[in-house]
Parts: C-alpha cells; sequence; structure tokens
C-alpha cells in the first residue's frame, strides 16, 4: 500500500518568513531520496511555490492554483487543468459592476499570465504585485474588457470586506471560493474557482497518477478542510484555524517549529521499512 503525503504551503510547510526551513528540506529531500511519495498542494504558482521552497528536491508533480493545474515540477508540463466555462464573463461584468476589478488568471499562447487593471488597484492588489516584482506572468491591461482575455482559471479579489462578503454570498455555491485574511498582508481577499477546482480533486487525480492508495495530508486554513475530508489520516498544524481542527485526526507543532517535517521524520521511516519488506516478499 502506498502513501501519498500532501502538505499544504503557507502556514503549514512554510514558516512565517515565507520560506522551508533548511532542517524541513533536508527530511523531506532525503525521505523522498529513500521512498516517500510526497507532493504540496497550494494557492500558490509553480513559480512562487518553486522560490519559497528553494533547496526541496522533491521530484513530483506539484498541485498549485488550489486545484486548478497539476504540474510536473521538472519539466513544468501541466498534467491537469481545470478552466472556467462561459459563465466567467458575465461573473466579471458583476465584478465590475460592483467596482471591483480583480486580478485574472489566464492561460495566453500557452503561457500562464495574471493580468489587472493598474488604475483600478487597491492597497492589496498592489502589495501583493510588489510582492511579485519581475515575475514573468505579469500582464497589466487598460481595460475591464481586456481581463477577460485567455482562458481563465482563477479569480483574486483583494478589496474591503463590506464589498467582498456580499459577492461571497451570491457565488459561494456556484463556483469555489476561498474566503479569507492573507497572513502576510492581512488585507482581505475572495479568490474564485471553476467549482471543480479543489485541492482533494487534484489530489484524487495525482494518486491515480503515482498509484497511491492511502493519502496523509497537513494543512493550517479553510481552504485545506476538503483534502482533509479526502484523507485517510490529516494532521493540522498547532497555528491552523480552530475550524480545520475539527477535521484533523491530531495537532503537531506549528510551522515555525518545522511540525510537519518533525511528524514525517518520526513516523515515514517506519513505513518505508514495512513497504522495503513486502517487496522483498514478493515474487515474479
Amino acid at each position: 500500500m502506498k502513501t501519498l503525503y500532501v502538505s499544504d504551503l503557507d502556514g503549514t510547510l512554510l514558516r512565517s518568513d515565507a520560506r522551508t526551513s533548511a532542517y524541513t528540506n533536508s527530511v523531506i529531500n532525503r525521505l523522498t531520496a529513500q521512498g516517500m511519495v510526497f507532493s504540496y498542494a497550494t494557492a500558490r504558482s509553480v513559480i512562487t511555490a518553486k522560490k519559497v521552497t528553494e533547496g526541496m528536491s522533491a521530484e513530483l508533480p506539484l498541485i498549485v492554483y488550489n486545484g486548478a493545474f497539476v504540474i510536473d515540477s521538472l519539466t513544468g508540463e501541466r498534467l491537469l487543468e481545470q478552466y472556467f466555462d462561459d459563465a466567467v464573463y458575465p461573473l466579471l461584468d458583476d465584478l465590475f459592476t460592483c467596482g471591483i476589478y480583480p486580478i485574472v488568471y489566464t492561460v495566453i499562447g500557452g503561457e500562464e499570465k495574471f493580468s489587472f487593471i493598474p488604475a483600478e488597484c487597491t492597497r492589496g492588489m498592489r502589495t501583493f504585485l510588489d510582492s511579485r516584482q519581475g515575475d514573468p506572468r505579469t500582464n497589466a491591461v487598460c481595460s475591464p474588457e481586456a481581463l477577460k482575455t485567455g482562458r481563465i482559471f482563477y479569480i483574486t479579489c483583494i478589496d474591503s470586506p463590506e464589498k467582498l462578503k456580499p459577492l461571497l454570498q451570491k457565488y459561494r455555491h456556484r463556483f469555489h471560493c476561498v474566503y479569507s485574511i492573507d497572513m502576510y498582508s492581512g488585507e482581505q481577499w475572495l479568490e474564485i474557482m471553476p467549482k471543480e477546482t479543489t485541492k482533494a480533486n487534484a489530489i484524487k487525480r495525482l494518486m491515480e497518477m503515482l498509484r497511491c492508495s492511502r493519502l496523509v495530508v497537513f494543512g493550517d486554513g479553510k481552504n485545506d478542510i476538503d483534502m482533509f475530508r479526502l484523507a485517510d489520516e490529516a494532521y493540522a498544524v498547532a497555528n491552523a484555524d480552530d475550524e480545520l481542527k475539527q477535521y484533523a485526526d491530531a495537532v503537531i507543532l506549528p510551522n515555525d517549529e518545522d511540525g510537519v517535517a518533525k511528524w514525517l521524520e518520526q513516523h515515514v521511516p517506519a513505513e518505508l521499512r514495512h513497504q522495503n519488506t513486502r517487496k522483498g516478499q514478493d515474487h515474479p
């Protein structure tokens, strides 16, 4: 029985400085070299995920954009893709009518882009964009209609709760919506994706690709609930949202104490030894 281990990044595998520690990198590198099947599931793109996990050499498909894509970490190939259908256009028109001009993630000419209107950026959007300086996905546009270009797969609204909460209530049953306070900037975010875009759905596909029959996950936020429900075992870091902890089998050390890596180091070697023993007993 092969196990897939999946961790969220921000607030879970990453410390509060938005980086994996040298200790976490060394543990995961060593255990994957010994046969552990590991991946992470994040709202980040593969570009920013690789930056914050620099030093980690796990060569596996990675779940990014909250499950919109599964990416081959070596080739960059999109192994799984989820896009909006035409329902995204009236959604965007409604956002514009409400005075919200979001960051829109698209694939244009085969390349990932995030489009935005500089003149319409909120303070929170500017903070986010400042953190992405030099990102090749950057695509500043001049009009709302230009935000509709390409194959759209993800929409990020960063604005006041007064403007975003009614939209959450309006669209939460039609799309997959994540309403949260950004842990780094303190700004209110509303992220909108196709209904089928979830970490859990991406993990299901990844388990099929890797022929894993058991799942162990780690997380800290409400957007991890779907994968906690799917997992055979689910662990919340001590700093996790209280609602997520209700779905956890146990609470482990916090992200700033490398809780995930310490759990893996304590529990995975025995399972790998058991797997290798079973292999040794197999016959052709």
